[in-house]
């Protein structure tokens, strides 16, 4: 069945950035700071999306700059073609194994379309559930795996879900909300074997704040043939949350599919987002600078988990989950009146808070409050 994929407006992602370019523009600031507008609030911080509060590298703001004047033209397929070559080599992949966008959603819809309804889509639960969601619009049928008792992906039991009806299976690596790895080798392995059964689609949103995140990375399978599609996207560590852009990579005949259908095509792709994800692949070291500050910051937290006596998950990403001990609507509203906006809840784990690792005087203002809430009841 071929499906047309409309293009989002232009405005959605480019209007707050074109507003900010009539303010004056300085020298860019640096990693750690924010520049302060108008539109922040002085009372809440918001630490609740995993945004990325380092911001994006300067070249973004340079090539965010350079298309002011031509926001009167549609997307520029030889800019989009450009950025698939820089991701192309960046992953070390042919470039018809990639296929440009922020395209959870329509790959859900596309999966879930293939081969009629009734397709199943085995996913580790709780978890980030765009794909699965847009796969049951079209009569995909969602399969949850509970998480094994070190908050990961539970391997075995996701395997034991696959059957003749399985369409494919998605897994977050690192793990949303926990922020748990699996094991490298182990879930390689696996992988392997589920790609003889069905799709397997890692979704590695969080995979570059490790440090090993290359060796890593199941990219190295479909460099080897495997039958195994990675996204990843410019929204978490490049900073790019308000332009996003992301891109899958998959075996040559499934992303051929995928453009067939326009996933991918240019004009489905906003110039200023490219622009922006093209500019931020240029500059590794805003990555490495942006780690490093989240890893410190994670490490404090631990830190003060540890002294509090919490139970928490050794997570990976730029985010901490532990349990409060109390009902995730009371801890949430009482932070809320401490000024900290955290993380929804995730069933089943009602006792749980995930909050999204900030600049560091963000951090010292929510931990304390945690401090606060936890004396106070």
């Amino acid at each position: 069945m071929s499906m047309n994929w409309k293009r989002r407006g232009l405005l959605k992602g480019a209007g707050a950035v074109f507003g900010a370019g009539l303010l004056p523009l300085g020298e860019p600031f640096t990693l750690g700071e924010r520049p302060h507008t108008a539109s922040s609030s002085p009372q809440v911080i918001h630490l609740s999306l995993n945004e990325n509060p380092y911001g994006p590298s300067p070249y973004v703001a340079e090539a965010i700059r350079a298309e002011f004047s031509r926001l009167y033209r549609y997307a520029d397929k030889q800019a989009a073609q450009q950025l698939a070559e820089q991701v192309a080599h960046y992953e070390q992949v042919p470039m018809e194994q990639v296929v440009l966008g922020d395209i959870l959603d329509a790959l859900g819809l596309y999966l879930g379309t293939k081969g009629g309804p009734g397709g199943e889509f085995i996913y580790s639960s709780p978890g980030y559930l765009a794909l699965i969601d847009a796969a049951a619009r079209v009569g995909g049928v969602g399969v949850p795996v509970p998480l094994n008792n070190r908050y990961q992906n539970d391997l075995p039991a996701l395997l034991a879900k696959v059957n003749g009806k399985t369409r494919a299976m998605y897994l977050i690596n690192p793990h949303l909300p926990t922020g748990t790895l699996s094991d490298d080798a182990e879930f390689k392995r696996f992988l392997v074997e589920a790609a003889q059964h069905t799709l397997p689609i890692v979704d590695e949103a969080y995979l570059e704040y490790t440090a090993d995140f290359a060796s890593r990375s199941a990219v190295s399978l479909v460099r080897k043939g495997a039958n195994v599609m990675v996204f990843r996207t410019f929204d978490k560590i490049h900073g790019l949350a308000g332009l996003p852009m992301g891109y899958v990579l998959a075996p040559a005949p499934i992303a051929d599919a995928l453009r067939h259908q326009g996933i991918g095509d240019a004009m489905s792709l906003e110039r200023l987002n490219v622009a922006a994800a093209s500019a931020a692949l240029r500059d590794p070291g805003q990555i490495e600078k942006t780690r490093k500050a989240v890893d410190r910051e994670r490490a404090l937290w631990f830190s003060m988990l540890r002294e509090l006596k919490l139970e928490y998950t050794e997570g990976a990403g730029n985010f901490v989950f532990f349990h409060t001990g109390m009902r995730h609507t009371k801890f949430a509203a009482l932070m809320r009146a401490q000024g900290v906006d955290i993380g929804r809840a995730f069933q089943p784990y009602n006792e749980w808070a995930r909050i999204t690792i900030g600049l560091p005087p963000e951090n010292r203002q929510a931990q304390a409050a945690v401090r606060n809430v936890l004396e106070t009841v």
